[in-house]
């Protein structure tokens, strides 16, 4: 029995998550989160406490967050790809992927939860805080990513499927800019990549759901 993916092609964790099926080719039944389709909504209640997806089962099994799912995956369904890599590799990837998903998505995400709440409990000093938290994670990304085309050298990695979504989004919000070259250029590769752009063509017919509106860009 194929493994079972609760999610939403809008959804930068679920897209990181399909990035690593599509790329190893994994059979997986996609159980998309729409209103057309209340019964994967109440399967995911059921499994994931807070409501949280993507959620992968796997029989018995239910794994819930991004980065368990494709370790999961790794260990349970292995592929083409060695998304966590042995060693001090690994080690600088489970790093990236967790700068990624906190300090980029997790920043790029204020704004967005803060325009579609009620008026009244809007949060106008964290939402800029986020907005400039955002400009240092790009800095320090500038700085540091390396020379090879995906985040930590010539393999495509958890990180990268981290930083797809995670960038994809956060230019959404504050751009990169011209002077961050190095950065810029890696957000182009990753949105280059047909598996990347797969997610992102996807997820095309629900921008609608941007609440800051999404650019016409990208």
């Amino acid at each position: 029995m194929s493994v079972e993916l609760f999610g939403h092609p809008f959804s930068s964790y679920t897209q990181k998550v399909l990035i690593a099926l599509w790329a190893d080719e994994t059979p997986f039944e996609y159980r998309i989160l729409e209103q057309d389709f209340p019964e994967n909504g109440e399967v995911l209640a059921r499994h994931s406490p807070f409501g949280l997806f993507p959620l992968l089962l796997d029989g018995e099994t239910a794994v819930f967050e991004s980065t368990p799912i494709i370790e999961h995956l790794q260990a349970h369904h292995p592929g083409a790809n060695r998304w966590i890599p042995d060693g001090e590799a690994g080690r600088r990837t489970r790093f990236l992927d967790r700068f990624f998903d906190l300090h980029v998505m997790g920043n790029m995400q204020k704004p967005v939860i803060d325009a579609i709440r009620p008026e009244g409990s809007r949060d106008p000093f964290g939402v800029e805080k986020a907005r400039k938290s955002l400009h240092i994670a790009y800095d320090w990304l500038e700085a540091n990513l390396g020379d090879g085309p995906w985040a930590i050298g010539d393999a495509f990695t958890l990180a990268d499927c981290a930083a797809a979504p995670a960038l994809f989004y956060s230019d959404w919000i504050e751009r990169i800019g011209p002077a961050r070259p190095r950065l810029i250029s890696y957000r182009a590769r990753l949105l280059s990549h047909p598996i990347v752009a797969r997610a992102v063509d996807e997820g095309r017919p629900y921008r609608h759901y941007f609440p800051l509106g999404a650019p016409d860009r990208d």
